[in-house]
């Protein structure tokens, strides 16, 4: 049986694969709509269009609704954070499960102690080696296909450098991890070093205003990563514009002018779907 994560698996093998984060069914669409191959759902984005800051706040099912309604819009492979697992071991054996039947093709934890911030913040502390190790192993256990893609973050490199997270980035994949998440490198030459030295697949992080400069998606298959992920690039497009047009309504009393910069009733009809006056349907494809 073909699964969206071995539908992701063998589009790595084509080249590296970029994933726009989507925190709701109708960006995901849109994602889609858009061609990306793959999407990918960022805590810090879905505790912020709840209203909270990324420390950790979003729970196992806030997330699986999030993973069940973005899978279901875009079709496509979906990587999802799951923070530090949600607790213990215990409770990341749970998650795995979860995240899977929910409709994830991937998903990553972190080695941060909880509670956890945001990755490019400082004042971060880390769990042990052996405690991360265990958690990867458990997780790798409690996978429910073999091609479901599990995903080691270390958050190392703004703790204890660029050499800590590479031994540790090592031994997550010795441990069972699929793919290494290397948080918050600061230059094209980390990444090239990391790369070098913890050879398999990669992911790579790229954030805005953040510890990681702008790098091009051509430069990081060049390095050797393989997935790409924007968490919050979209999250804050929008709520640019939706500043500037509050703004505009509050000291102009219309959004007139706005209009040019909106989507438009039928561009919307069209990414749903909906024909007015017609009946709208599920679709399975």
């Amino acid at each position: 049986m073909t699964t969206t994560a071995t539908t992701l698996r063998e589009a790595m093998k084509q080249g590296i694969v970029m994933c726009p984060g989507a925190w709701n069914g109708l960006i995901a669409s849109a994602v889609a709509q858009a061609g990306f191959k793959a999407c990918y759902i960022s805590g810090g984005a879905t505790a912020n269009a709840a209203g909270y800051p990324d420390v950790g706040l979003i729970t196992l099912s806030e997330m699986c609704r999030t993973i069940r309604e973005v899978s279901a819009a875009s079709k496509l492979p979906v990587v999802v954070d799951a923070d530090t697992g949600y607790g213990e071991v215990e409770c990341l054996a749970r998650t795995v499960v979860e995240y899977e039947r929910s409709g994830a093709a991937a998903m990553h934890i972190e080695d941060q102690q909880f509670p956890k911030r945001c990755g490019h913040l400082d004042g971060k502390t880390l769990v042990s080696q052996d405690a991360m190790i265990e958690k990867i192993q458990t997780a790798s256990e409690n996978k429910l296909s073999k091609d479901f893609i599990l995903i080691a973050r270390t958050d190392a490199r703004g703790v204890d450098g660029i050499e800590a997270a590479i031994e540790r980035g090592l031994a997550y994949r010795e441990a069972g991890a699929d793919m290494i998440f290397p948080e918050g490198l600061r230059s094209e030459e980390e990444f090239a070093q990391f790369g070098e030295q913890c050879p398999g697949l990669l992911l790579a992080n790229m954030t805005e205003f953040g510890k990681t400069p702008h790098i091009h998606t051509s430069k990081f298959e060049e390095l050797g990563y393989n997935l790409v992920i924007y968490p919050v690039t979209f999250q804050r497009v929008a709520m640019g514009a939706v500043t500037s047009c509050l703004k505009q309504l509050l000291k102009d009393g219309t959004a007139e002018g706005f209009e040019t910069k909106m989507q438009t009733r039928q561009e919307l009809y069209d990414l749903l779907g909906y024909v007015p006056g017609e009946e709208w349907r599920f679709s399975n494809k």
